[in-house]
C-alpha cells in the first residue's frame, strides 16, 4: 500500500513529454546499474565467501534493487524546489527506480528457481519487458478512464483519492491473480496511470498529488517501521566484516553503471555524481526477499540475508541524507516555469 502511494505520487508529478527528452537515459537506468551490481557480486562473492557463482548471482539480485520508498520522496522534493528539472534529473531517477525493481525481482526468481532444482527458461527473462509494457498499457487505460470521469463528474479531492487508490489496488490484484497466465506489473501500472492523469487532466493531478503528499506523511512512518521490523540485526553481526566489504564492492560496481547511463547527455559531472549517489538507497525489496534463500533451505541463505540487512541499515538512511545534503551543491535551481 505504501508503494502504491509512492508510485502514485511519482506518476502524478511526471510529465511524459518532458521525460521523452531524456528517454534513453531513463530506459538505461532501469537495468544497467542493477546489472553492473549483479556482475560485481558474481565476480567477488565467490572469491571472498566460497559460494558458487549462481548463489552469488542470487545474492546480487537481492542487493541490486533500488528503493522507491527512499528515492521517490527525495525526487519529488527536487521537483517542488525546481532543482535539476531543466534536465529531467528527478524524473529520470524516479522512472528508473520504479522499473528497476521489476527487472531485479524477475532475475531473483529465475536464479532462485535454478538453485532450488528448477530451471530458468528464456521465457522467464522475456517476462521483464512484457511485464513492464503490459503494466504501462494497463495504467494508461485506467488513467484515461479516470481522467474522463474526473472531468465529467465533479467530486471532492478526497473522493478522487479513494477512487484512484482503489483502482491502484485493483491493478495490483490483477497482477497477483494473473501470474499463472501472464505477468503484468501492477506497480508500473500505478505510475503509468498517474502520468496519464497528469497528461490529460492537470487540475485533477494537482489535487490528487496534494492529498497523496498528506497521506504519505503517515504512510512513511508505517513503511519504515515495518521495514525495521523485518531486519534481523543478529544476522548482520554474525557474518562480520567480509560481507560488509562485499556489499561495498557491489555498490562500487553500481555507481559506474549509473554514470554509463548519462554518457553523451547534457548532464555535467556534478549532476552525474548526484545521480550516482541518489540511485544507491535500498530498503523495501531487500526487506521483502532478503530471507527468501534462507527460507528455501539454501546454504548461502544466511550470507544473503546478512547482505540484505546491511544494505538496508547503511544505504536507506545514508541515501536519504546524501540526497538532501548534496542537492544544493550538485544541482542547479531553475526558475519556475
Amino acid at each position: 500500500m505504501a508503494l502504491i502511494i509512492i508510485l502514485s505520487r511519482a506518476g502524478l508529478s511526471l510529465d511524459v513529454r518532458e521525460l521523452k527528452k531524456s528517454g534513453r537515459s531513463a530506459v538505461m537506468m532501469c537495468f544497467i546499474p542493477a546489472s553492473c551490481e549483479i556482475i560485481g557480486a558474481v565476480i567477488f562473492v565467490p572469491l571472498l565467501l566460497g559460494i558458487t557463482h549462481t548463489e552469488a548471482a542470487l545474492a546480487g539480485s537481492v542487493l541490486a534493487a533500488v528503493s522507491p520508498a527512499v528515492v521517490v520522496p527525495g525526487m519529488l522534493r527536487l521537483i517542488e524546489e525546481n532543482r535539476g528539472t531543466d534536465k529531467q534529473i528527478p524524473q529520470i531517477i524516479m522512472a528508473g527506480a520504479s522499473a528497476d525493481d521489476v527487472y531485479v525481482i524477475v532475475l531473483y526468481t529465475a536464479f532462485l528457481s535454478i538453485l532450488t532444482g528448477g530451471h530458468a527458461t528464456a521465457l522467464e527473462f522475456l517476462q521483464i519487458p512484457t511485464s513492464i509494457l503490459l503494466g504501462i498499457v494497463m495504467g494508461i487505460i485506467f488513467g484515461l478512464i479516470l481522467s474522463i470521469v474526473f472531468k465529467k463528474i465533479r467530486t471532492d479531492p478526497v473522493a478522487k483519492v479513494i477512487i484512484t487508490f482503489c483502482v491502484s489496488l485493483f491493478m495490483v490484484y490483477i497482477e497477483e491473480m494473473g501470474k499463472s497466465l501472464i505477468h503484468i506489473s501492477g506497480l508500473i501500472g500505478v505510475m503509468a496511470m498517474g502520468m496519464t492523469i497528469f497528461l490529460k487532466n492537470k487540475p485533477a493531478a494537482r489535487e490528487l498529488s496534494g492529498k497523496y503528499n498528506s497521506i504519505w506523511k503517515i504512510a512513511e512512518i508505517v513503511l519504515f517501521v515495518l521495514v525495521g521490523a523485518a531486519v534481523d540485526i543478529n544476522a548482520a553481526v554474525s557474518n562480520g566484516i567480509a560481507v560488509l566489504i562485499l556489499f561495498l564492492i557491489c555498490l562500487l560496481f553500481r555507481m559506474p553503471g549509473v554514470f554509463i547511463c548519462f554518457i553523451k547527455t547534457r548532464l555535467n559531472l556534478k549532476e552525474r555524481l548526484f545521480c550516482m549517489l541518489a540511485y544507491c538507497p535500498k530498503a523495501t525489496v531487500q526487506a521483502a526477499i532478503g530471507a527468501g534463500a534462507l527460507g528455501a533451505g539454501l546454504s548461502c541463505g544466511n550470507v544473503i540475508l546478512c547482505m540484505a540487512v546491511l544494505a538496508i541499515l547503511i544505504t536507506a538512511p545514508l541515501g536519504a541524507f546524501l540526497i538532501e545534503r548534496t542537492k544544493g551543491k550538485l544541482l542547479n535551481k531553475n526558475s519556475p516555469g
